[in-house]
Order: structure tokens, then sequence, then C-alpha cells
């Protein structure tokens, strides 16, 4: 099978950069079905990740991904991150080519996050916060604080160090100090 060019996408779909909606080109029929009309939506959102799809010559594929063709005019190599972490999110300001540690860095809060600030914990055994952050695949931790914001701050001095302000579009540990004037 050849390889989906740029010239082939713009024939058949049409992208909107600024709302990030796409539409189909041409009469497409689809499995048996009657032919669709000119400019209809294309593509169907995946319930269960949250991703969009579109099939291109009977092949489905992330409408993101798809966007890195339209406009820059090759698939990314790594991963594409939604940086406001909305999966269905394709305005092509929304839209960034990230390497996988970068993409794993620009999470939400887990729903078992008690201190509302990512890799700070209170350790109840010992009494006091705790703060670890992940590197190159291997999690760091750091000293106990007696502190909540002296934890908050080792985080975000943590974040600095490992990069992540590259990555992380909105990091907890940096709006909670900016929100309380410590930064």
């Amino acid at each position: 099978m050849l390889k989906l060019t740029q010239t082939e996408l713009k024939i058949n779909l049409f992208y909107n950069p600024y709302s990030g909606v796409w539409r189909r080109n041409i009469k497409y029929i689809s499995r048996g079905r009657k032919s669709l009309t000119f400019w209809r939506k294309a593509g169907c959102l995946n319930n269960s990740t949250g991703y969009r799809y579109i099939r291109v010559k009977d092949k489905a594929y992330l409408s993101s991904r798809l966007a890195f063709l339209y406009m820059d005019g090759y698939f990314p190599e790594h991963q594409v991150d939604h940086i406001n972490r909305i999966r269905h999110d394709d305005r092509w300001c929304n839209l960034r080519h990230v390497t996988a540690s970068c993409n794993n860095r620009n999470v939400g809060i887990i729903k078992t996050n008690t201190s509302g600030i990512t890799g700070v914990y209170f350790h109840k055994r010992k009494k006091a916060w705790t703060v670890a952050i992940h590197s190159d695949g291997k999690k760091i931790n750091f000293n106990k604080c007696n502190s909540f914001d002296d934890a908050v701050m080792i985080r975000w001095e943590a974040e600095k160090r490992y990069e992540y302000p590259n990555c992380n579009s909105t990091s907890p540990a940096y709006l909670y100090l900016l929100n309380k004037g410590i930064i």
C-alpha cells in the first residue's frame, strides 16, 4: 500500500486550521453506503480514547496526524500532543510534534491525587510532604518537607531542572506558586 501524500489528502479533505474541523472535498462512498454530500464533516470520535479518526483511501488515520501532513507535508516521526489536553481539539495552534517522554509530561492530575499538585503527596507514616518526578523512565524522590509550600517549590525546581516547562502546558506547581505570590 502506498503512503498517503499531501496532494492526495488535499484532494479528499479540507482542513480548517483555525477551527480544527475536517470536511470532505469529494463525494465519498463508504462501505456500500450512498454517496455523501460535499463538505460533510469528516471523521468520527472514538469514545473510549477521545481521539478523532478519519478514513482516507480505506485506512483510518488520527486527525491530529493528518493535520501535520496537510499543513507541513509530513507525518510526525514521534507523537502529536494536544497542548490543552483535549484530544479531539485539532486546531493547528493546539497541536505540536513531541517525543513520547514530552507528551507524557503534559498530562493532567490523576484522580487519586489529593494535594492538587502532580508529584507532591503527604507521606502518612513519616508525617511529611514528599516530592517525586519522573525523568528518563526513572522515578526520582526528593527530601521530605514539613511545609506544603516548600514541597511545591521543590517540585517546580525539579520540573525546571528536568525541562518540564518545555512540555507541560500548565504545571500545577507553577500555577500554585504564582497564585500564592511565591514566584
